[in-house]
Formats: C-alpha cells, structure tokens, sequence
C-alpha cells in the first residue's frame, strides 16, 4: 500500500522544479494511498490536489491549507465529510463514487462560505430519498450539485420542506448505519478466514516431501513439476472464482480486490524469478590460453589487412546513436575485445600487432568503430597471398616508361662542320643526318650552347 512520503511528492513536481513549499498544483492520483497526511506540512501554498482512486478512507490533515481551491477526492474509501472547515477558500470539492452514507455530515461544509460546487453521486447518500433537497437547503452557498445547478425557486422550495426532509434523511442514515455494521463484521470474518488459509497454505508448503535422500533425481523433478502444474491449475481456478463471486459495495470489497491483485502480482514475480536460468559466464579465453572468436552484440564487421601502411584495419558496426561511454576497446597482441554495453565483441588476429601503437576512432557519419592496429616489424602473413611479386611485375613493367619519360630526348648537332645552319640543305640534312639518340643515357651539351636544353614538347623544325 502506498503513503505520501516527501520523495513521492517531489517527482510529482516537476513542473515546479521539484520544489515543495511553493507548489500550487499536486497531483497524487492513482497511488494507492490509505492515509492523508505531510501535505499541510509540506504544501501549505496549495490551491488544487488530486487525490482521485487512492483507498483513502478519512479526509484529515487538510485544515492548514487555506487556499486550497479545488480538492478532487473521487473514488476512495471515504464514509464521512469531516476536517474540512479550515479550508477557507475551498470553491469546489469532488467526493464522486466514495460511501458516503451520513448525509447529515455536509453540514460540516457550511464553514466554506466560498463553496460553490459539490460532487456527490456515486455515494449510498445520493440514493436517499429527499437528497438533492436536503444538500440544497443545508448548503445555501452552493451553485451546483453534481453538475447540476441549482435555481432559485429549487431552493425556496426546499427550506419550505426541510423539517420533513431532514426528517426523512435521519431515519434512512440509521437504517443505513445498521446495514454498514452487518457489512463490517461479516468482512472481518472473512478476513479472518482468508489469513488462516493462507497461513495453513504456507505452512504446507514449507514441508518439504523431497527430503529422503533415497528418492532418484529424476523422480523428484518430475514430482516438483506435476506439483507446480497443480499450483498453476489451481491458482487460474481461485482466480476465475473470486472475479465470478458477487460482492458488496464496500470499502472493504474494494481492499480485498486490492490484496487479491497485489497478491497475483507477487506470485507472477515469483515464478518468473523462478523460471529465469543464470546464464554462465561468456567463455573468452580457454584454460590453455588460447583467444576464441565471440561476437555478444551480434554486430557486423570487417577487417581489413592494410600492407601500405602494414596495419590492420577493424570496422564494427556499432550503433549510430549510442554513447561512447558504453564502448571499452582492449588491444592484445594476438586479439582484439570490445565491451559494447557489456557485451563482449572478441576477434582473433591473424598476425601479432603493438597494442602501444593502436589506435580507436569513431566515424562521424556512421557510428562505427574503427581501430587500427600496426603489425609488428618483421612479422609476414601467412593467411592471405601478399602481392610483392604482383608489384614488382607492376613496378618492373612501369620502369621503362618512367626511364624513357625521365631522358632527355636532342637533337644531333656537329659543331665542327658548321656553326650555322645551311638553309638550303635544312630538309636533306634532317632526312639522312638527324636521328633521336634514345639509347644513350647520358647527352653531353655542346661548348657553344652549355645552356642548351631540348623540350620534348616543342615540334621539330622542318
């Protein structure tokens, strides 16, 4: 059962910053809350409070809150309207679906003077004969009565008839009173039966039938399952009876309903304990020291062998959206672990690596992992076919070009013969004397031209 306690009150004030003593608003619905209490310590500013479908059953410890406004106290356990005559600016009060059954008790109201609305159906004193006319002319400040408002002429004509109707009022209240008492004491009993079964039931239970040290394993888990089958049975059969059975509109028929949720909720609690198995601790690495492959996380990977830079490359996939904090990388030698949320990501490599040298990233874009981790000098591969042979075919063929490009490529020239060059023979000399020199590697520049450089780009003359 639950009860106002002041942490209760301060994550229900969050509007206000979790701050107590300035709340204007509280709203405490739906908290199985049995007493009032703390609220006009703690909440002395307050001006609205929701109290609806609690198991309240007396209003008290309100007094203090002279600005209360509205107070909602629908669907509890209340009998009687009390405690309320502190409460100088209540202007509306909603009392729907409690047992109240002294109706005489609203006269307590008449203190509020700035009382306007009541809410009181759903109560066993709405059922009286005479009582909209009774609350009418008791409570000559209000407007409305449940959600009906009350004219002028109603109310005349109600003081008219008052004696006779408070009379009325009076003797259906004692009635009520008697059938309240019977109501009371055959609960109690109840009650009473309830506590002794279940007390037989517990004491059953702990004598244990399994405790001859003689009877076979097998033999007694399928006993302890026959048995728990049974419980089962039985329980879905209490169930079905209890919903089935028909009960009184009391204040104790709503705290049975609740001990009989309560109940289901804790035995549900048990068997879900009872039917979850410890998972064994992830093996990672074997009694002989040697690193197994897992993958907890279940995440998609990659590794990569990068002989340019002689590193590993380790892509994993993990979640775009989550947290850094929750990934812990450790690089070994031999292996890599990442700790994703406490799942452990663990992959075997195929070369030893520097731990010192490693490196951990995240991609801005994708989220993933990316670690890097450089072989250690003098180490090769054996589990992929390296390309050194391919590149030195490569390199070998791409030799020749760079040569060729790399040589400077002139044209022949004999100084001894002449200086100037004979115009008249240009043609015939570039057809039988001028060859390009490609073989020569090295080309001695001539003494008159020690500047004299062939661009390879330039047309020949001709």
């Amino acid at each position: 059962m639950g009860r106002i306690t002041e942490d209760l009150i301060r994550r229900n004030a969050e509007h206000n910053d979790c701050i107590i003593f300035s709340l204007e608003e509280l709203s405490l619905h739906q908290q199985e809350i049995e007493r009032l209490e703390h609220i006009d310590k703690w909440c002395r500013d307050l001006k609205i409070l929701y109290l609806q479908n609690n198991l309240i059953g007396k209003i008290e410890n309100v007094s203090k809150l002279k600005k209360l406004e509205y107070l909602n106290l629908a669907l509890n356990n209340i009998e009687k309207i009390e405690n309320l005559e502190g409460c100088e600016g209540l202007t509306k009060l909603d009392l729907t679906v409690n047992f109240i059954g002294e109706l005489s008790s609203i006269k307590t109201l008449q203190h509020n003077i700035h009382l306007k609305e009541l809410f009181l159906m759903g109560n066993p004193c709405a059922d009286f004969d005479g009582y909209r006319q009774f609350v009418v002319a008791t409570l000559q400040q209000l407007k409305w009565l449940d959600g009906k408002e009350i004219e002028r002429s109603e109310r005349i004509q109600a003081l008219q008839n008052f004696p006779v109707i408070e009379q009325q009022i009076r003797e259906q209240e004692k009635a009520y009173c008697l059938r309240r008492a019977k109501d009371k004491e055959e609960a109690l009993k109840n009650l009473r039966e309830e506590d002794k079964n279940e007390a037989e039931g517990r004491s059953y239970e702990g004598q244990s039938p399994f405790s001859v040290a003689s009877k076979d394993h097998v033999q007694v888990l399928e006993v302890q399952e026959g048995e728990c089958n049974q419980k089962k049975f039985k329980d879905s059969e209490d169930d079905f009876e209890f919903w089935n059975k028909p009960s009184l509109f009391t204040p104790e028929s709503r705290l049975e309903t609740l001990r009989h949720m309560e109940k289901q909720r804790k035995d549900q609690e048990k068997l879900s304990e009872k039917k979850k198995k410890v998972k064994p601790p992830r093996i990672l690495i074997t009694k002989d020291g040697k690193a197994l492959n897992v993958n907890d996380p279940k995440l998609d990977f990659s590794l990569k062998d990068d002989e340019k830079h002689n590193q590993f490359i380790l892509d994993l996939a993990v979640y775009r959206y989550m947290d850094t904090s929750l990934i812990d990388v450790d690089v070994q030698p031999m292996y890599v672990r990442v700790t994703v949320k406490g799942k452990p990501f663990q992959l075997v490599l195929p070369a030893e690596v520097k731990p010192d040298s490693s490196s951990a990233k995240r991609s801005q874009t994708t989220g993933h992992l990316v670690i890097c981790m450089p072989k250690v000098d003098g180490i090769i591969t054996g589990w992929r076919p390296t390309s050194k042979s391919g590149k030195s075919t490569v390199d070998s063929r791409r030799e020749p070009t760079n040569q060729r490009s790399k040589q400077i490529e002139k044209l022949e020239v004999d100084p001894s013969k002449r200086s100037i060059p004979d115009v008249a023979n240009i043609v015939q000399e570039k057809k039988h004397r001028l060859q390009r020199v490609r073989a020569e590697p090295k080309i001695i520049p001539s003494e008159e031209n020690p500047d004299f450089e062939d661009n390879p780009e330039v047309p020949p003359l001709i």
